[in-house]
């Protein structure tokens, strides 16, 4: 029996690893375009989240954000430091949104963008998520919770 064991531990191991590679694999040819200005810490501590969740991503200083989350439709009250696009699909996300619902979104063509307005404590890039953190769609409808 001891052996079984073993051997099932080793399966269960060997399919959560190629699982979790499997994630990253999906994830890294997800190409995330991400405009922030070159003075903020926060930004880049939201970029190293979505890299380590496996995401490839391209980075774009720029000290004129309100330009570009006007030319990219950032509603007002729903605005962040920084905003990013999915290059694929064109989806929208503003701010601190976790890579969890950032794949939800990915998932659901439907969804044209999420946002965590302002700078929230709990949030990717801003401190340890707590698991209540809210995520919006576009309208302000909450979409997640991490």
């Amino acid at each position: 029996m001891t052996n079984k064991l073993k051997l099932a531990g080793l399966i269960l191991a060997a399919g959560l690893t190629s699982m979790s590679a499997q994630a990253l694999a999906n994830n890294a040819s997800q190409s995330i375009t991400v405009f922030h200005d070159p003075s903020c810490g926060c930004c880049v501590g939201w970029i190293n989240h979505m890299k380590e969740a496996g995401f490839s991503i391209k980075a774009i200083q720029t000290p004129h954000m309100g330009v570009v989350k006007d030319k990219l439709g950032v509603p007002q009250g729903l605005d962040s430091c920084h905003t990013a696009v999915v290059d694929n699909t064109g989806q929208l996300i503003e701010g601190h949104v976790p890579a969890s619902a950032v794949n939800k979104m990915i998932a659901d063509s439907s969804v044209e963008g999420v946002a965590v307005p302002g700078m929230p404590v709990n949030s990717p890039g801003m401190g340890p998520m707590d698991g209540n953190l809210v995520t919006v769609d576009l309208n302000g409808q909450p979409f997640s919770k991490d």
